[in-house]
């Protein structure tokens, strides 16, 4: 399995008699649905519903756990999580020169065992593991970019900014870092009414072309006008986070749409459940109109 050591990756842990209760009330996924030698993705919101840290959390013995995040919010996520601690019993801390490493299978072998690494859950087919404590075996930083991005799993810095995203955008309903049984939690009234209204319409999708994808953070446009964001990149396939509806209406309508100068096509992720919504009459009828 190639490997890679993430080193703008840190670790925050929370443990204690109380820290499952605590995280549970604030944090966006469900604990309860937390097995032991899993990663799940989650977010931390604001009471807006925005997502202010993002992480994977999984179990460090009997009452502990780890939340691996970026690197530059760490010292900020502990500071915050504390600041909503109050009297729950529960130790928070950054953990000093923590080590996060990733590897994961190009093939459909079965994935080795190894007892000190959890499995990345936001990869369905269980071919990603994360490690932590030790050092990578090799250092393929392209090849790991390259692997989740044709999985299009997106992650904060390279594809959206903290503060500025819901979790419906970066599909954490989808991957499970939404726990919509679950309880309250901070910024959960918000999350909730997008769900059960089905108003998500930014979403996380593929990017392919038949040449070199320009720099992450160029704009996706039909007729000149933006639809969508370019995220990671790796070559010709990249991440975007994008209008569904506006590229549903230029898919209808044939319309090219361009990554800068460079056609693109647009596709969901194979492994998520949400569909490109009908084009409303009034929307074709626009379009039509404006073309004329």
């Amino acid at each position: 399995m190639p490997s890679a050591l993430l080193k703008d990756r840190a670790l925050v842990t929370v443990s204690g008699p109380d820290a499952e209760h605590f995280l549970q009330n604030i944090l966006t996924v469900d604990l309860d649905r937390l097995k032991p030698g899993e990663a799940k993705p989650g977010a931390l919101l604001t009471p807006q519903g925005k997502i202010l840290f993002d992480f994977l959390i999984s179990r460090d013995g009997e009452d502990g756990f780890r939340l691996e995040c970026r690197a530059d919010s760490a010292d900020d996520f502990a500071r915050r999580l504390t600041l909503y601690r109050l009297r729950a019993k529960a130790e928070i801390a950054k953990a000093d020169q923590a080590l996060v490493a990733v590897s994961w299978r190009e093939d459909s072998s079965p994935s080795e065992t190894d007892s000190d690494s959890v499995v990345d859950t936001r990869f369905a087919d269980g071919s990603v593991r994360r490690g932590y404590g030790r050092a990578a075996g090799d250092a393929d930083l392209a090849g790991w970019h390259a692997y989740r991005i044709a999985h299009g799993v997106a992650e904060s810095g390279q594809d959206y900014a903290l503060g500025d995203t819901f979790p419906h955008d970066v599909l954490l309903d989808q991957s499970g870092g939404v726990g919509f049984r679950k309880g309250c939690y901070v910024g959960q009234e918000v999350v909730s009414r997008m769900q059960h209204r089905g108003t998500a319409r930014r979403r996380v999708l593929l990017v392919s072309a038949q040449s070199a994808l320009p720099a992450s953070g160029t704009e996706l446009t039909v007729d000149g006008r933006p639809v969508g964001t370019l995220g990671s990149v790796s070559g010709t396939s990249g991440l975007a986070i994008a209008r569904i509806d506006r590229v549903k209406a230029a898919l209808d309508a044939g319309k090219p749409i361009l990554a800068g100068e460079v056609p693109v096509t647009l596709a969901i992720p194979e492994w998520a459940s949400f569909t490109f919504p009908e084009t409303a009459p009034e929307e074709t009828a626009r379009a039509g109109a404006e073309e004329a």
